[in-house]
């Protein structure tokens, strides 16, 4: 198995590639000591054909591969699409279009959330993955056949998966709902690392506006030092000096080398005075200009009930519908719904509201209640026989479910 390592071969299978509607992608890079993603390995195919490019092939111009990401008439399928697009965003500057992730898609039509790809290929096609090649060292050169097969392997089965999961959303009628989500995945502000808002990566343990405007500083500066370095966050300053430093305000190298999480030695370093330069720009804010501190999430009046009973709401949802509960709402989106019948969330918004949104508005506004029958809990309109209702959503759901293959049941079964 051979891979492409000049220009000309490139260009020559990303023209071959384009004559399809669609292609599968995947790549293989490393990140434990960079910033940025080194990418290392570029899977395609088509239908027809796959191929293997060598990214760090001296010489090697990728201009091909983005015209191809770039090309509209061409649809990109990934298996979580988030870190292969950012890679495409960082070296080329644009976020590839149309796109179908499935790993979303299989969270629509029914498989749990967040599906691995090997679980996924297991289930839809019944092969099981080689995973010996899973930590492999995609920069070392030369690659073996074994792990080149495995590479390739990752996008050769992503064509089943695709067809599969293209023909249950359309019996289904949600292909507009993956079309939906696909939105926040290709849009360039998911993957613009902007150094003003860093901070909010961090879980605050801050308790006072003053803390928080330092937090703030040292967040950008340490974000715009591992872009400009290239290294991990980690390697400049790990979170937990973040905290310290926000707290204790230092605002000299001795005040900073007495701190616990600082190195030995680090207040020397040249480091060591953006540090007290971001501190020092902090404590120069007016107290009227301070930042707020963030609000907790709104509890609903009353009690936790009614979240717990819109918890109950979405696992039958989710079990009825066939979608993994993390796609139709999140317990924040249940929390604010608890609170405000408006709430600015996903599940009151699209497909989710008349999947979810609606009927967990009319759990809270008493028009409907939830009914236990036997081992099966159901919504039911107030004053309507349990038993009717009940008949009528297994009818209902039989229609809904995915079916899947005899040998695809088994494996699930035993994968649970």
């Amino acid at each position: 198995m051979k891979m492409i390592t000049t220009t000309d071969e490139l260009a020559r299978a990303c023209a071959l590639l384009e004559q399809s509607d669609y292609i599968t992608i995947d790549t293989e890079f490393l990140r434990e000591t960079t910033f940025w993603p080194k990418l290392c390995v570029i899977q395609m195919a088509s239908p027809d054909d796959a191929v293997i490019v060598d990214a760090l092939a001296d010489g090697l111009d990728l201009t091909p591969f983005f015209d191809l990401m770039r090309n509209e008439a061409v649809t990109k399928v990934f298996h979580a699409a988030r870190q292969d697009i950012e890679i495409i965003y960082h070296l080329g500057g644009f976020v590839p279009s149309p796109v179908f992730d499935s790993q979303v898609a299989a969270m629509v039509c029914g498989f749990g959330d967040s599906v691995s790809y090997d679980q996924l290929v297991q289930k839809v096609t019944g092969t099981s993955i080689d995973k010996s090649s899973r930590f492999t060292d995609w920069s070392r050169r030369p690659l073996t056949e074994k792990q080149l097969a495995y590479a390739l392997a990752d996008v050769t089965h992503l064509r089943n998966v695709y067809r599969y999961l293209i023909k249950r959303l359309d019996e289904q009628g949600r292909a507009h709902w993956v079309e939906d989500e696909m939105k926040t995945l290709t849009s360039e502000e998911t993957y613009r690392s902007d150094p003003a808002k860093a901070w909010q990566r961090l879980k605050l343990r801050i308790k006072k506006p003053r803390d928080l405007a330092i937090l703030k500083e040292l967040a950008a500066w340490r974000e715009a030092e591992a872009q400009g370095r290239d290294i991990p966050r980690s390697r400049v300053l790990k979170d937990d000096a973040i905290y310290e430093i926000s707290v204790q305000h230092p605002t000299t190298a001795a005040a900073l080398g007495q701190l616990r999480t600082i190195p030995k030695g680090f207040e020397r370093s040249r480091h060591a005075d953006g540090i007290l330069q971001a501190v020092k720009r902090a404590m120069d804010v007016p107290e009227d200009d301070l930042p707020s501190l963030p609000k907790g999430r709104p509890a609903p009046d009353g009690s936790g009930a009614a979240v717990d009973l819109l918890k109950v709401l979405l696992k039958m949802t989710s079990e009825n519908s066939g979608v993994a509960p993390k796609i139709i709402a999140t317990v924040e989106d249940l929390e604010k719904i608890a609170a405000d019948d408006e709430a600015e969330v996903a599940a009151l918004k699209g497909w989710r509201r008349e999947l979810f949104g609606e009927p967990a508005l009319r759990l809270k506004r008493g028009e409907v209640a939830l009914a236990f029958n036997g081992r099966q809990v159901t919504l039911c309109e107030q004053g309507e026989p349990v038993e009717r209702i009940v008949t009528s959503r297994k009818s209902s759901n039989r229609r809904t479910r995915p079916p899947r293959t005899k040998q695809t049941d088994t494996k699930a079964n035993s994968d649970a």
